[in-house]
């Protein structure tokens, strides 16, 4: 992956960001459009050349056909359109697994060697189906094609997301360079933001990963778990996921910002969340949005009475589960949460005049929304629901009081109270333990990213939440030559560590 070559760091975008900014500075606003899509083909050729030709097939089947379609305002060519782009996701991602269940169902014989699922194309086939429903209504008029290829393929979001949409994106295509925030500003943001999050990836999320993988591969081997090590690799994975998934999405934003161009918001503190409702606002946000907008609503929405409200509710993450992968694991765990917000929804609506502001009503509400999002997690992480049942049993067996027996140095006490100190083969002890400790303190009680630096509004979207200083971990961006060198510390920090990176995980959706 590019993100864990060196390549990326020191050629690829030194050299796009001199090209972009000299252009800029010389007022030659078309070549440097021109030129940032020749940068982003150029990155995404990088992983594979091969499907360079896809991508661009696919952008100019999408163009022209949004442009009929906004003429004709015709249902049969959108029918047409989106049943092309689903076609091209489904034989990439999905065929494999078609072929496997029409196997194991109907006890066929079909083979199919398994086909290496493209980069980014969940990212980018959503985002030209939404282009194309709103070239339907009459929402996407008059649109240059070059500003469209790089709607497309701008390379801070094309391989993990945000889900960005026409409306924030071409406008900002089009703004004369005097509209726009001065360079230096844009590079000192940019690169704190991109390194914050370079940060999050490689130091947070891949440290705790060690952790969450040990657990999970055991579990894989059909190997039996206690309690501790079952919720030692749960809160573990569900850290990793966390910090990785925020990593990205600030390296997403700060290389938006170093080309002046914003992003939408894609994270914003989920596990802070009060109810799944309010997850589901705060944890891959322009995913949420595409599925409220091109799924539930078209279904029905809520306007069709409270059961077809929650069968679309229902339907709709089935959908977001099957997209993240093709296995029945993420069709169970999108399933789940699912349940979960129609439990919310009705929840709300039996006790709708029950809005209770009290701290401790707050705690448990949070507490009990955390609890069913790990619970949610080891079934998206799992390679199968053999393994997620093994790590679950452990998870619940409550009554297998048993410590590591190195700690029974300190607490050999409690074996007055029937704990039994027993060798753990699947984890690390004291040190798993403060670490986990510590990355929970940072999601529940510290700041974001977006939060520290909200004087500069570096995202779109930020309108919509209400920033909250009142932090039990207080922090705060202000330019200084202290905030510099730690920032520095933190680069060289995270630079060096590349060397061990793991892929993002929202790469292989």
């Amino acid at each position: 992956m590019l993100f864990n070559s060196h390549v990326f760091l020191f050629i690829f975008l030194p050299i796009c960001l001199i090209g972009y900014l000299f252009l800029q500075s010389n007022n030659y606003k078309r070549p440097s459009i021109f030129f940032l899509v020749i940068c982003s083909l150029i990155y995404y050729a990088y992983w594979d050349p091969k499907y360079l030709l896809l991508i661009l097939t696919s952008i100019l089947i999408n163009y022209i056909l949004g442009q009929l379609i906004e003429r004709k305002r015709s249902k049969k060519y959108l029918t047409i359109a989106v049943i092309l782009n689903l076609a091209s996701l489904a034989y990439y991602k999905y065929a494999f697994f078609i072929v496997q269940n029409m196997n194991h169902f109907f006890s066929f014989n079909m083979t199919l060697e398994k086909i290496v699922l493209p980069l980014a194309i969940s990212f980018f086939t959503f985002q030209q189906i939404a282009f194309l429903v709103d070239s339907y209504h009459g929402k996407c008029k008059e649109i240059n094609f070059i500003n469209y290829v790089l709607f497309v393929c701008f390379f801070p979001q094309l391989i993990a997301g945000p889900i960005v949409h026409h409306s924030e994106m071409l406008p900002q295509f089009n703004q004369s360079n005097k509209d726009k925030i001065c360079i230096s500003k844009n590079l000192a943001l940019g690169f704190t933001l991109f390194f914050m999050g370079l940060f999050k990836k490689v130091i947070l999320a891949d440290e705790i990963s060690v952790y969450s993988n040990l657990v999970f591969t055991a579990a894989d081997n059909g190997q039996n778990l206690n309690f501790f090590e079952a919720w030692g690799g749960a809160l573990a994975y569900t850290l990793q996921i966390y910090f990785d998934f925020s990593g990205y999405s600030d390296m997403a934003v700060g290389l938006g910002n170093l080309f002046g161009i914003k992003l939408p918001i894609n994270f914003f503190s989920p596990y802070k969340a009060k109810n799944i409702i309010e997850f589901w606002r705060r944890w891959h946000i322009t995913l949420s949005r595409f599925l409220l907008h091109y799924i539930y609503i078209p279904l029905g929405g809520n306007r069709q009475g409270r059961f077809n409200r929650y069968r679309n509710l229902f339907v709709t993450m089935l959908l977001g589960g099957l997209w993240h992968g093709a296995g029945w694991t993420f069709v169970f765990w999108g399933m789940l949460h699912g349940i979960y917000l129609i439990i919310n929804h009705l929840f709300q609506h039996l006790f709708s005049n029950n809005n209770d502001p009290r701290w401790w009503s707050l705690s448990i509400s949070r507490i009990l929304t955390f609890a069913c999002i790990v619970f949610a997690w080891v079934y998206f992480r799992a390679n199968s629901f053999a393994a997620a049942t093994l790590i679950v049993k452990g998870m619940l067996n409550v009554s297998d009081w048993v410590l590591p027996s190195h700690f029974e140095v300190k607490f050999g006490f409690l074996k007055n109270l029937g704990v039994e100190f027993i060798p753990f083969l699947y984890f690390r002890g004291f040190k798993q333990v403060m670490l986990t400790f510590i990355l929970l303190l940072i999601v529940w009680f510290a700041p974001n990213t977006l939060e520290i630096m909200d004087k500069d509004k570096i995202a779109l979207g930020l309108d919509k939440f209400k920033l909250d200083n009142k932090h039990f971990l207080k922090f705060s961006f202000t330019p200084s030559r202290k905030v510099a060198f730690s920032l520095a510390l933190i680069s060289i920090w995270a630079i060096l560590a590349m060397a061990q990176v793991n892929d993002f995980l929202y790469f292989q959706f």
